[in-house]
């Protein structure tokens, strides 16, 4: 179940107060979230906000096999942000803090006493106006995150977390030749990775490291026709244009003295296509999705 209000206290100032009630059979609880954020325009186009909520999520089912004595894990967030909207040109900035409480553990036994926290700052450029006939967008995060959960002895940072994350995006369409070029750069520090040995009714690290920077150079083209009644778009993509080595973590083996690089299946992927669509023009959405 769910309420939410919206409230204009001026013509520039605006809030929304909700409210979301949850209840899970399977574990015989329930939960009432809050919601509440505030909205103020400072100019055209401009806006700042403010924002706290609560957020529960219920074990995965997984866990539940095991016993059915848990709780709801809670998410408690903070953000203030910053956007700028013009027609051709955005801009937003923001800043984040999340709690969380009653994170799963599964040793010495299953329960719900894990915590954490994540704070960080989020950058978004996107530009259609500099430069004729060229659009580009800028994304960056920084993420600052510490959990206690499964089987963690203590607060660490998840090895799904970097950093750093950063990403380019920057596409050109050339009308002369109906065609459109398109490439793309994803950036990451390193992740953490630990070897967790199991010492009695605890896990201790055995070893721990960051994998390597992250770097994936992408391009693309797409090429606009019709083929019949049929709207066309040829498309061919590449991954990793440059080869750049990727490990996303560590396989150890039984006795930990050995470990094994996780890297992609393949590493470079490598794809020609083409997308047909009869009555509604479908190109873009071929496009987009080939990024």
């Amino acid at each position: 179940m769910f309420s939410e209000e919206n409230l204009y206290i001026t013509k520039d100032l605006a809030a929304k107060v909700g409210a979301r009630f949850e209840h899970s059979s399977l574990i015989n609880k329930a939960n009432i979230a809050p919601r509440l954020s505030l909205a103020y325009k400072t100019g055209k186009g401009a806006q700042m906000s403010i924002a706290y909520g609560e957020f529960y999520q219920k074990p995965e089912n997984n866990y539940l096999y095991a016993t059915t004595n848990f709780g709801y894990a809670k998410a408690t967030h903070f953000i203030a942000n910053y956007i700028k909207n013009t027609a051709l040109q955005t801009f937003r900035v923001e800043a984040f803090y999340k709690k969380y409480d009653g994170l799963v553990k599964t040793h010495p036994s299953f329960n719900n006493a894990g915590a954490g926290d994540a704070k960080g700052v989020e950058l978004f450029w996107r530009d259609k106006k500099t430069f004729k006939g060229l659009d580009y967008w800028v994304s960056y995060s920084y993420l600052d995150t510490k959990r206690d959960f499964l089987n963690y002895p203590k607060q660490l940072q998840p090895t799904f977390a970097a950093n750093h994350t950063a990403s380019f995006v920057m596409k050109r369409f050339i009308s002369k030749i109906n065609t459109g070029f398109n490439f793309t750069y994803s950036y990451a520090t390193g992740r953490p990775y630990y070897n967790l040995v199991q010492s009695g009714a605890q896990f201790t690290i055995a070893d721990q490291g960051k994998t390597i920077d992250y770097h994936n150079l992408g391009f693309s083209f797409n090429y606009l026709t019709s083929l019949g009644k049929a709207y066309a778009v040829f498309v061919g993509s590449v991954t990793n244009v440059l080869n750049s080595k990727q490990i996303f973590g560590y396989n150890y083996s039984n006795n930990g003295q050995r470990k094994e690089a996780i890297t992609p299946p393949a590493p470079q992927f490598f794809f020609l296509g083409v997308f047909l669509s009869w009555g509604v023009d479908r190109r873009q959405d071929a496009i987009n999705n080939n990024l």
